[in-house]
This record gives structure tokens, C-alpha cells and sequence, in this order.
């Protein structure tokens, strides 16, 4: 009993964390009140909570994933580890550019997936997890979702930061955003990163599919999401490149692509593991 509330004391630890930070983010960024200064860039105690945070989380999530008896992985555990990876990004690219408007809608659903390994445990254990191909093949598709939830994210923002001001309604936490431009370049830096590691784990995964998981490729509704995902993103990113598309296009492509790749792993594992009780 002791050693489950010590395995799971971090992932708490951290989802309180998340949630705390991001309410003071709401508070002091986005929450209209006298004396609110949006313009402030963050601060050093602020940078050095979330670093805090992430590296809790992140020995929370090493102890889950790499037990005693091998690794362990569940569709909890792959949201609470892409969430961990999106704030790390966030997180790094707050010491070159200023991020502190997007925290109040990042780190509160990074609490929420935080929380997650301590409510829905993990008990399958990945026989192939030491295998070269399999952590090439986990680590490449971990961090493209990583990248293109952060893309997500940024096309929801840019969506609602756009429709604001075309109403012309502009309030705190518009002001604390950064500009369209710039949201829009870092969208494109992240879906052309996000891209290329979809193009190794989805590349890995279809060539070295008995390599890697042990048995013949199988087309079925995973692969086929997958590969629609790959697709999607591949068009968006060569319209930008011929012909500059941008805007609503973009971010309509953006959702579309990332909502594929979630029912191509996430949504399985969600019905399997928590509807249908299998692993």
C-alpha cells in the first residue's frame, strides 16, 4: 500500500502543481481586475516552478513507465507523457520568446493528464520495450504528438484570437497573447518538426513492423488513421510552402490532422483499457 502512494504521489504532486500555476497564470495574465499588468514578461520564480513541475512529473511518469517488471504504458500514460513533453517545449521556448499568455490554457490540462496514471493505473506490461526499434519507434511518435498537440493548441488559439478581433472585442488575455504573426510562425515551426518525427514513427512502424512489435504489418483502423493524419499534415505543409496557406485553412487542416492521429492511438487505447476493461 505504502509503495503505491509513493508511486503515485508525484503525478498528484504535479497535477496540483499544473493546476496552481495555471490558476496564478489566469490570475495575474488573463483575469480582468485594476493594477493587472499583461504586458509583464514571466518571471524567474515563475520559469522555475514549471521546471520544478516538469521534472516531478517527469519522475513520476520514468517510474511508471520503467517498472521493476518492464515498461508499462496505457493511453493515461501516454496523454500525461504528451502533455509532460508539451510543456517542457513551451516551457524552453519561454527563455526566447514570451509564452506567458498561452499558460492558463496549457497547464491546466496538463494537470488534468498529470492526474490521470494515478486514476486509471497501468498493468500491461510492453513485452518489445527493450528492443532498439521499439524506443526509436516510441520515442519519434511521442514526441510528434507532443509537437502537434502544441500545434493543436496553437490553432485553438489562434482560431479564437482571430475571431476576437474580427468582433473587435479585445480584452486581458487577447493583450497577453502573443501576435497573429508570431503564432502563426511558431505554428509552422512546430507542425514541420512535428511532421518530420510523424514521417520516422509512422515510417518505422510500416517498414519495421515485425522488427518492432514481432509480427507482419496489419492494416487496421490505427494504421489507417495514422497514415490520414500523415496525409493531411503533408498537404498543409506543402500549401504553405507553393501557396502561402494560412488562416482558417491552416488551422481547419491543423485540427483535422491532429484529430486523426488522436483516434489513431488514444481513442483505441481509451475504449479498450477503459470500456472494454482489455489490455
Amino acid at each position: 500500500m505504502v509503495d503505491i502512494v509513493i508511486q503515485l504521489l508525484p503525478h498528484i504532486l504535479a497535477a496540483v502543481l499544473y493546476g496552481g500555476l495555471g490558476f496564478h497564470f489566469w490570475n495575474t495574465r488573463w483575469r480582468d481586475k485594476d493594477g493587472q499588468c499583461v504586458a509583464c514578461p514571466m518571471q524567474t520564480w515563475e520559469r522555475t516552478a514549471i521546471g520544478i513541475t516538469l521534472l516531478i512529473h517527469g519522475f513520476g511518469l520514468f517510474g511508471t513507465l520503467l517498472s521493476a517488471d518492464g515498461m508499462r504504458f496505457s493511453f493515461a500514460l501516454a496523454l500525461s507523457l504528451m502533455m509532460w513533453l508539451a510543456v517542457l517545449i513551451y516551457w524552453l521556448e519561454s527563455f526566447m520568446a514570451r509564452m506567458e499568455g498561452m499558460q492558463p490554457m496549457v497547464l491546466p490540462i496538463a494537470a488534468a493528464c498529470a492526474l490521470l496514471p494515478a486514476v486509471f493505473r497501468a498493468d500491461h506490461v510492453i513485452g518489445l520495450a527493450g528492443a532498439t526499434g521499439f524506443q526509436f519507434h516510441f520515442l519519434t511518435a511521442m514526441l510528434a504528438y507532443s509537437l502537434l498537440t502544441l500545434a493543436a493548441l496553437h490553432a485553438i488559439f489562434m482560431g479564437f484570437t482571430e475571431s476576437a478581433l474580427h468582433r473587435r472585442v479585445v480584452r486581458r488575455s487577447l493583450a497577453s497573447l502573443p501576435s497573429l504573426m508570431a503564432m502563426d510562425s511558431l505554428l509552422f515551426r512546430m507542425l514541420m518538426l512535428g511532421f518530420i518525427l510523424l514521417t520516422l514513427a509512422v515510417g518505422s512502424g510500416l517498414l519495421f513492423s515485425e522488427a518492432i512489435f514481432g509480427k507482419p504489418l496489419h492494416i487496421d483502423h490505427k494504421v489507417a488513421f495514422a497514415i490520414a493524419s500523415w496525409c493531411i499534415f503533408a498537404t498543409l505543409l506543402a500549401g504553405r510552402h507553393f501557396w502561402g496557406w494560412r488562416g482558417k485553412r491552416a488551422l481547419r487542416l491543423t485540427l483535422a490532422g491532429f484529430g486523426l492521429l488522436i483516434l489513431a492511438y488514444f481513442g483505441s487505447r481509451f475504449v479498450m483499457e477503459v470500456i472494454l476493461g482489455r489490455l
